[in-house]
């Protein structure tokens, strides 16, 4: 019997891990092999190169920022109001990985410095927005108020991790909770 290969995903998640902590110079072979625990001859059983594997990985995000939510948002049917409430429940859970915060961040900061990257988030931002602009266009009949509530919902995804700032008298969590009602309004 063979010995028991790393599953390519596997190593896919490994390097956003890796790139949430410190960026795609902090994704090197050597690295992921040792936090996954094998040698890393199994790497090239998958990927050509490292240069692959960033390039897969920043598929993975793009896919799984995309449509994998998108399918698991509409998968449970209802409304727009309703729909819209589990994406914010979703994309507030941390749940999955390739969906953390720390990766987002990390992406679009790599986008900064890469033309690749960019052009993978400006791909997976642009259909964030068509999305919400789908969804809120389903009960906002006003152009400008749908194009205000998208920005808004996706400047909160983007930016809530990055505000520092004490929320006040009330917990951050009641204070999203009147942008949610406000949006869903």
């Amino acid at each position: 019997m063979g010995a028991i290969r790393t599953p390519r995903d596997k190593w896919i998640e490994e390097g956003l891990r890796a790139l949430a902590v410190g960026g795609p110079e902090a994704v090197r072979v050597e690295a992921l092999a040792q936090a996954l625990g094998v040698s890393k001859g199994g790497f090239y059983g998958y990927f050509r190169n490292r240069a692959a594997l960033l390039e897969e990985m920043l598929e993975t995000w793009e896919r799984g920022v995309t449509e994998d939510v998108i399918e698991r948002i509409e998968h449970d049917g209802g409304d727009a109001r309703e729909r819209l409430g589990r994406l914010f429940d979703f994309v507030g859970s941390g749940e999955a990985p390739v969906t953390s915060a720390g990766v987002e961040l990390a992406i679009r900061d790599w986008a900064r410095r890469d033309e690749g990257a960019a052009r993978c988030l400006r791909r997976a931002d642009n259909r964030r927005m068509d999305y919400l602009r789908e969804l809120y266009g389903a009960f906002c009949p006003d152009e400008d108020d749908v194009e205000a509530r998208c920005l808004i919902t996706f400047s909160l995804r983007i930016g809530d991790p990055l505000i520092a700032a004490d929320d006040g008298p009330r917990s951050r969590t009641e204070v999203l909770a009147a942008v949610r009602k406000r949006l869903l309004g």
